[in-house]
């Protein structure tokens, strides 16, 4: 592993509950455990890892928190359910983890149950805010392709929807429209002047598919946060998805005046902000099925087979860095279909969204128990 890695970390939600229902104890689990944070629905709860660049300690860091969870939460006779959205059905009330919470109190108010949600951050880590802001524009406009990947969200209340990421068709982005932007300065007086007009309440109150974070938003900036994707509970999955997010990131580094959609995009930055967020609607909706629009040429794509083609070009970046047989799940996926997809399979043969559940609870507790 080279040691022009990057930096990675993630923050990671998830919801609890029986093999039947969603049962809120994030209240309880912030009590118990140290490096888990309650949401403001009291259904998920989130773990955060600190930054590692060896993609061997990510794994660690990423699986023994659950696994110190789950042993937690057999106790109770509860488990993590792997579904983006409250697949069984449930209350549609909204469930205060922190009814004191001025900030849960507006998130209640203003958009109920669709927040409760459960995905996983990924942040890498970028200092140099010139090379920030590129990577920013480079991954949001390739932002689909990572959802397709990642979709696990087909189920809602107990029903199918007609998505393959639920999760990322009902979550409000805030604010609706979120340009390109062009440097830090673009984006500081954007923040501002957001706030100022209340469209949204504070620097955590930007809900995009990728947004700059560090130690003091929006003046002090060091790591990019992908938000975009669904939970995914393969930490193999995570990490070759994070894997591909790194290496095209060094890609980009290597050929910024050819992969810096400010300069290399058909399109103007306006009108590529569109074009990205249909994109992500189309991917929520068809995952790796999705036809969507090419951001260097324009052209329409069949998002599995850009997927494909943006892998041949980072097998020599792979190669260099040693990371080539961190893609392999993802090469999986394109073969087996996603999460989403191989559920929706079998509720198309028959099984029940509980049935569904209990298989992938159980696959997913054998997954954690043979790396103890």
């Amino acid at each position: 592993m080279s040691q022009n890695n990057l930096y990675k970390g993630f923050e990671v939600e998830l919801f609890t509950g029986s093999l039947t229902s969603h049962i809120g104890v994030s209240a309880e689990i912030e009590k118990t455990f140290p490096d888990f944070v309650k949401e403001p629905d009291n259904r998920n709860v989130e773990y955060i890892t600190t930054p590692e660049k060896d993609y061997n300690s990510l794994y660690e860091k990423l699986l023994i928190p659950r696994q110190k969870l789950r042993r937690w939460l057999n106790k109770k006779e509860l488990t993590i359910i792997p579904s983006s959205t409250l697949c069984f059905k449930h209350d549609i009330q909204f469930q205060r983890s922190d009814i004191d919470n001025a900030y849960h109190q507006f998130i209640q108010d203003n958009y109920g149950t669709s927040i409760a949600t459960s995905s996983v951050h990924i942040n890498l880590g970028i200092d140099d805010l010139e090379k920030l802001f590129a990577a920013i524009r480079l991954t949001r406009s390739e932002a689909a392709l990572y959802l397709s990947l990642s979709a696990s969200s087909p189920f809602l209340n107990n029903k199918i929807t007609e998505n393959h990421s639920q999760r990322w068709i009902q979550f409000p982005k805030t604010p609706s429209k979120v340009p390109f932007f062009v440097n830090h300065n673009s984006y500081i007086d954007w923040i501002e002047e957001n706030i100022a007009n209340n469209n949204m309440q504070n620097i955590r109150h930007f809900w995009s598919s990728i947004r700059p974070n560090g130690p003091q938003r929006p003046l002090i900036l060091d790591r990019l946060e992908l938000r975009i994707c669904d939970f995914v509970y393969d930490i193999n999955l995570l990490l070759g998805i994070t894997a591909m997010i790194e290496l095209r990131i060094q890609h980009l580094f290597e050929n910024i005046d050819s992969l810096d959609p400010l300069n290399a995009s058909f399109f103007s930055i306006d009108k590529l902000s569109e074009i990205c967020d249909q994109n992500e609607t189309n991917a929520a909706k068809n995952s790796l099925n999705s036809e969507l629009i090419n951001w260097q040429d324009g052209k329409k794509v069949i998002c599995r087979e850009w997927i494909q083609n943006l892998l041949s070009d980072l097998s020599s970046t792979a190669e260099n860095f040693g990371m080539k047989h961190l893609l392999d799940p993802i090469y999986k996926v394109l073969e087996e279909g996603n999460q989403s997809m191989k559920w929706i399979n079998q509720y198309e043969k028959g099984f029940s969204i509980e049935q569904i559940m209990k298989i992938s609870i159980e696959d997913m507790i054998r997954s954690e128990a043979n790396n103890v």
